[in-house]
């Protein structure tokens, strides 16, 4: 019961707070494009919720934690926050003032990006139950080497900047996308600090970036 009311309260508060980010700025609910990115969002992330409380609660805890030890990490995160933050904002005041002119066709396979990515998302969650929010060595963590993780070592990471990066066109804001941009170089730190506490705690991570060689993208890095 403490898990489901944790998750609830999560879900509620990510929700309430995206959307004051993105209509306050707007200064309208009429913001078409935000409403297809908060379903887009949360309709998705509420089924995968429920899935992960029945079958995985140990997982959906996991992903619950946001509390980081590793201080670049710590940095990392509140970077990010901020980036998200200034994103939305800057996206509401686009619809305001009509800064950007998206085509909808271009709206309209953003959103697919989006999605997909978001399924690539929950089929990593299937594929590591080691795939907690914050950069530690789990108590009989193994390495995780098999479907997406024996093309890359970070897929998880590669998802994120698709899923991030789509984002910003849903909302139809190009401005918006410029603030977005940046994650791109903060999630490169988090995956070479990343890689330093894994290949120091946990077995056979050394092994794995021999076999693996790639961290997001094959044959470039």
């Amino acid at each position: 019961m403490k898990l489901l009311m944790n998750a609830i309260l999560k879900f509620t508060v990510g929700l309430l707070l995206v959307s004051a980010l993105l209509f306050l700025p707007a200064g309208s609910i009429g913001y078409i494009n935000a409403w297809i990115f908060i379903g887009l969002l949360f309709i998705p992330m509420l089924i995968l919720g429920t899935v992960l409380y029945i079958k995985s609660p140990g997982l959906l805890e996991k992903r619950l934690d946001v509390k980081e030890k590793e201080n670049t990490q710590k940095g990392v995160v509140a970077l990010s926050g901020l980036l998200f933050i200034g994103g939305f904002v800057v996206a509401g005041l686009d619809y305001r003032f009509g800064w950007s002119s998206v085509p909808t066709p271009v709206v309209i396979v953003a959103s697919v990006i989006l999605l997909v990515s978001y399924a690539l998302y929950a089929e990593l969650m299937r594929e590591n139950a080691y795939l907690s929010r914050t950069i530690e060595v789990q108590e009989n963590q193994k390495v995780v080497d098999t479907g997406l993780y024996g093309i890359v070592r970070h897929p998880m990471y590669a998802v994120t900047i698709w899923l991030f990066l789509s984002i910003p066109v849903v909302l139809g804001s190009w401005w918006s996308l410029l603030c977005f941009a940046p994650y791109v170089p903060i999630i490169f730190v988090r995956i070479l600090n990343e890689e330093k506490v894994l290949e120091s705690g946990l077995d056979g991570y050394a092994e794995y970036k021999k076999k693996v060689k790639y961290r997001i993208l094959p044959f470039i890095w």
